[in-house]
């Protein structure tokens, strides 16, 4: 078992004058689930790669276990990798897809049929140890990718998008797949993807990146509840976060156009202190309701849930356009003008300058 650590690791890729990683500080602890998630290039896969050696570490280091490991050959590291791709040898069975990295380790033949019988049983693939990998499902075809990962019995298990070419439904069942066989080896493990609810389905925490930069690490819960600033909260929830940015009001409140926001002491003291003279106010779905008063608004788009439904619409709030979650029964039509009642206590507040949370 093995912690990892970034440290202020940064890669600059030839030719680019932006760093692709900057400046990462990030401590993975010893059996953790860490997944790192971000939109297109912000840079998680290429820090997953430098970990895993395959990217140089321009300044900076990493480290796993207490081992400075920033300069070693991807096999010295004593990490294992999961592809988007599978990466399987098509003329090879499972079994010896499987055993492929022992038997490279020239690990003896019974132990090494011991151990991926052992796999194999882990992962439910007993009964295709016989196959090759054109005659599996996407879904077996990545439980093999893991099994040749897990059978190396590495201290740190990393993976890169692996259920990203899964459909819908054997994605959401191979979460939990996953989610457990982590949990039941309890092997420090850091999972890469763009997918923000899969990444708050699985991270103990999640780290956020954009442009090559860490924004917020922290458990699933805390990321919704308190995002750090305007981008968390907007790529960490769905429907995302309705942000408004709209002129400071007297009496410590806000004023969304026919409705009211309280501002905090804290958070109203930040805002003179700045010198500054608008506030970004920021409102979950939860956080809006269908009421007699309120917003003005227009539904735009209805999405139904069953028992609830989201309700997307525009409105007079400086154009901005806010996201209601209501009951299914009380649901307005498309085309319909309704307003919308902030729930009290719920709103996010933001600096629109910095875009930073303000104090609670």
């Amino acid at each position: 078992m093995a912690d990892v650590r970034f440290e202020q690791a940064t890669r600059v890729y030839p030719g680019t004058s932006s760093p692709a990683v900057d400046r990462l500080d990030l401590h993975v602890d010893d059996g953790e689930f860490m997944v790192l998630v971000g939109p297109s290039g912000s840079g998680k896969s290429t820090a997953l790669r430098m970990l895993a050696g395959l990217e140089d570490v321009d300044e900076g280091g990493i480290w796993v276990g207490g081992r400075d490991v920033t300069y070693l050959r991807p096999k010295d590291r004593d990490v294992a990798m999961v592809f988007q791709n599978y990466a399987l040898y098509p003329y090879l069975t499972v079994a010896a897809n499987i055993g492929f990295p022992l038997r490279i380790a020239k690990v003896g033949r019974e132990e090494r049929e011991r151990r991926v019988r052992e796999v194999a049983g882990l992962l439910g693939l007993g009964d295709l140890l016989g196959r090759k990998p054109g005659q599996l499902s996407g879904g077996q075809r990545q439980r093999v990718a893991m099994g040749r990962a897990i059978v190396r019995q590495p201290s740190v298990y990393l993976m890169d998008e692996p259920l990203s070419n899964l459909d819908a439904q054997l994605r959401v069942q191979m979460r939990a797949d996953v989610a457990g066989l982590q949990a039941r080896l309890g092997v420090t493990t850091v999972y890469v993807t763009h997918d923000q609810a899969e990444a708050m389905t699985l991270g103990n925490r999640v780290a956020v990146l954009r442009d090559g930069r860490l924004q917020q690490c922290a458990a699933p819960r805390e990321l919704y509840d308190r995002p750090a600033n305007t981008f968390v909260a907007g790529f960490i929830g769905s429907p995302a976060m309705s942000l408004c940015t709209v002129p400071l009001g007297t009496n410590g409140r806000v004023d969304l156009g026919g409705a009211s926001v309280e501002l905090r002491d804290a958070a109203a003291a930040a805002l003179s202190g700045r010198g500054l003279s608008s506030v970004v106010v920021g409102l979950r779905p939860e956080a809006l309701e269908v009421a007699p008063e309120g917003i003005a608004a227009r539904v735009e788009v209805v999405e139904e849930l069953g028992a609830d439904s989201y309700v997307f619409c525009a409105s007079e709030v400086g154009g901005s356009r806010l996201t209601a979650r209501t009951e299914a029964r009380r649901t307005p039509s498309r085309g319909e003008r309704i307003a919308l009642r902030p729930v009290p206590g719920e709103a996010h507040l933001f600096d629109p300058e910095t875009g930073e949370r303000l104090p609670d």
